[in-house]
Formats: structure tokens, sequence, C-alpha cells
């Protein structure tokens, strides 16, 4: 895909939910919620959200030690906290992604493809949990609400992610991707993609690390997903936790797919369409949305401070790595 098809494709989708949200909307209505909002329920957002960075970068080094590669914990934290900045000016989670690659990089030379596998299989794991836990919340929310049409979407994800754990961890897998290589040499990525393959491959061998992790971000994201539940309380949306357990795993899934410049618009597009499927006023969906946007960016701030602070020291260091 060009770069200009994938700008244009940005734009029509932003217009597309601005649009929607215009449509839907009342602004003045949006106001008078927002000016009431309670500030108690908007701090504790911002807390689940901020004190689960350390729980994360933890998880990134566990899976870091399982290829040989040693970091402090709060090196970790700090490169996590600085993609979180990254987020804001670039598509998603996915520039915070890529900035975390560049950054552990520049620590461990020639480990690039093996530091992208690391990343993206965060990101798997993360993804599967997140289904795991929209399926505990399919299951609360039956008899309660009325959320089926989203159903569909996360049988989407549940089916990509299958898939890809196939292709990935299974050996029975391998004859089937060898067809693809002519294809990939011709195009010059048969080096880089099998170097990227290997690098997840090789966690096939430590299942235990690889539940443990499960398991641990399962945790994680039950809690963040608490951190949607605040903010909408934070706007009066008397809904209990439940119905944020079907909600806050298909929101995370969106935000993982690179549609808008930081999910602008788009996040709060599906804030109005799922609260609105049970019963919360546009206005109020929507201001819930913002309240979150509004998490992020302040989650955002510590890693901006971290760069203007290592700015101003001359450039960031690139401290010695620790080995064993």
């Amino acid at each position: 895909m060009s770069r200009r098809t994938r700008i244009l494709g940005t734009v029509a989708l932003t217009a597309v939910a601005v649009g929607y949200l215009v449509w839907k909307v009342d602004l003045g209505r949006t106001i008078d919620v927002l000016l009431d909002a309670e500030p108690a329920w908007l701090v504790l957002a911002i807390v689940i959200m901020v004190g689960t960075a350390p729980l994360m970068a933890l998880r990134w080094k566990w899976l870091l030690a399982a290829q040989g590669m040693q970091e402090r914990l709060p090196w970790l934290t700090r490169s996590y906290l600085v993609s979180y900045t990254a987020g804001q000016v670039l598509p998603t989670s996915i520039g915070g992604d890529a900035s975390r690659i560049v950054e552990s990089s520049r620590r461990h030379p020639g480990r690039t493809a093996d530091l992208t596998a690391i990343v993206l299989l965060e990101r798997g794991l993360g993804g599967a949990a997140t289904l795991l836990l929209g399926a505990v919340g399919f299951l609360l929310a039956i008899g309660h609400y009325d959320v089926s049409a989203y159903i569909w979407v996360e049988g989407l994800f549940v089916l990509g992610t299958i898939v890809l754990l196939f292709l990935f961890f299974a050996r029975s897998a391998r004859p089937l991707l060898a067809l693809l290589q002519p294809v990939l040499r011709r195009v010059r990525l048969d080096r880089v993609l099998r170097a990227f393959y290997e690098g997840v491959h090789h966690y096939r061998g430590h299942p235990r690390l690889l539940a443990g992790t499960f398991a641990f971000t399962t945790g994680l994201q039950a809690v963040r997903v608490l951190a949607i539940w605040a903010a909408a309380k934070a706007v009066g949306i008397e809904l209990g936790p439940r119905i944020y357990y079907v909600m806050g795993p298909l929101f995370f899934l969106v935000l993982l797919v690179p549609f808008t410049l930081n999910g602008i618009a788009v996040r709060e597009a599906f804030f109005v369409s799922f609260l609105g499927s049970v019963g919360v006023p546009a206005a109020e969906a929507f201001a819930a949305g913002f309240l979150f946007f509004v998490v992020v960016v302040v989650l955002a701030l510590p890693g901006a401070a971290i760069l203007l602070y290592e700015g101003l020291r001359g450039g960031a260091r690139n401290p010695r790595v620790e080995h064993g």
C-alpha cells in the first residue's frame, strides 16, 4: 500500500468518524456533561493506566531475558513511558511499539528482528488476553445487555489470533510458509521475515514462560479495563464494571489498528456506538471517550518529561546493558 493511499484512507476514515459524531452528539450537552464530571473518577482512571506501565515493562523484561537480552526494569519502564509519548504523534499504539524497537535495538545491535518479534509477541499476548476477557465479559453480559452485534467483530479477531498462533508456533505450518518464500525473495523480504519468524518461534521452547506471561497479561488487561469504567463513571454513566469487560477488550483491539492519528474520532465514535447500544445517551458516551483520551494524554506526559530532561542534558545516553 502506497503512502498516498494510506493517507487518503486515514483522512477518509477520520471524516466518516467525525461525521458520525456530528450526527449523533449534541456538543452543548456534551460540554455540560464534561463540566459536571467527577475529578476523583478521572484520577482513578489515570492511576490505573500509569500504575500498570511498570508491570508492562516487567513482562517485556521476561521476554527479553528468554532471548538472552538482560535489561534493567527502570530503563524498560522509561522506554514504555516514552513509547506512550510517541503514540500521541504516530498512528495509535503501533507508533509506540516502533519507538521501543528503535530504542532497544540501539542497546542490542544486530538484534532488531528479534526485538521486533518480542514486541509483536507482546501485542499478540495482549490481544489473546483481551479476547479471553471479551469472552468472559460476553458471558457475564448475557441476560443483562444486548451487544450481539459486536460479538461478530470479536469473532473475527479470535479467528485471526488462532491463525497467527498456528503460523508462528505450529511446525506443521512451515511447509505452508515455505510456499511464500519465492514471492518474498523477489521483493527482498525473505531474510527479514525469516529472522522475525524465528524470533517469535523461539518461544515455542518456553511454554511455561508463555503460559505465565499470558496469565500475567490477562490480569493486567482486566485491571486496565477498569480505567474505562472509571472514565465513564466520571461523567455519570451508572453502569457496573460488567459491561466494560465486553466493551474494553474490543476497544483495546480497535486501538491496535492504526486507523487514525492517535485514534482520534475513531475512539470517541466507538464509545458513542457501543455505549449507545446499551442505552447511554450520545453526549455522555462521547464525554466518556473524551475523558479516556485525556487519560491517554496524561499517560504520555511522563515520557515527554523524560525526553525533555534528556534533551536538556544533551541527548539520551545509551546506558551500559547489564548481562547476567
